[in-house]
């Protein structure tokens, strides 16, 4: 089970969640603000943060922020606002899941389950064969495949994880037309619980990106997106 660190500033809000996360046999801290949190964090090491984004003190991006300096723990956002702008905000401090409120207490500890399994998924194992390299535009666009790095007109670009899970896999399997079930399925896995407009966030966060190459990513309508290259 799990050491969840649950950041809120309405006690109520971390009873229930605690009451939960407890009974599925998880070990729960608390804070009530992202200042404590932080704090918590740089003396502490955590399995997940599930943390509001209304705060005081310090509010859950800027939390957010403050941790990835320390850590790549695993973060599900909490908001009462479903506003696009934050979860693409929050998506691009790193974060792994946005959950909107009111939400229920089971779902939230099946995406901690979903969270958890996609962190602890194995990686295989490395070989000794050359780095796969895809170029595209005489260069301008340029992926290491086996290092998992991409650059842009030279300049190599910093993506979340899951942007370059997306990137990658959509790389892999170009001017083939991607369902939207079948990217979610494929990149986020089949216990995703989240909403499926994440899809188009991060979309959205690849296409900014790649810049003047987001041109590759072509919608379909009605069915999902085709990454078009040579």
């Amino acid at each position: 089970m799990y050491h969840i660190l649950i950041v809120d500033d309405e006690s109520r809000i971390r009873s229930i969640i605690r009451k939960y996360a407890e009974f599925d046999g998880h070990t729960v801290t608390e804070a009530g603000d992202g200042m404590e949190a932080v704090v918590l964090c740089r003396k502490n090491t955590f399995d997940l943060i599930i943390m509001d984004i209304m705060m005081p003190e310090l509010d859950g991006f800027s939390a957010c922020r403050e941790i990835r300096k320390l850590t790549q723990t695993p973060i599900i956002m909490l908001s009462a606002r479903g506003e696009e702008y934050d979860k693409i905000n929050g998506f691009e401090l790193g974060i792994d899941d946005y959950v909107v409120k009111p939400f229920s207490p089971k779902e939230l500890m099946l995406r901690v389950d979903a969270v958890m399994k996609r962190v602890n998924r194995p990686v295989a194992a490395g070989n000794n064969t050359p780095n796969e390299v895809i170029e595209l535009d005489g260069g301008g666009l340029r992926a290491d495949v086996t290092a998992r790095i991409v650059y842009v007109d030279g300049e190599r670009v910093e993506m979340s994880p899951k942007e370059y899970d997306l990137f990658f896999y959509m790389l892999s399997n170009r001017n083939i037309a991607l369902s939207r079930e079948k990217l979610i399925s494929e990149v986020w896995g089949y216990d995703f619980f989240g909403d499926a407009r994440t899809l188009d966030t991060h979309i959205k966060l690849l296409r900014k990106s790649l810049g003047p190459y987001a041109k590759y990513i072509v919608t379909l309508r009605g069915v999902g997106y085709r990454f078009e290259g040579n």
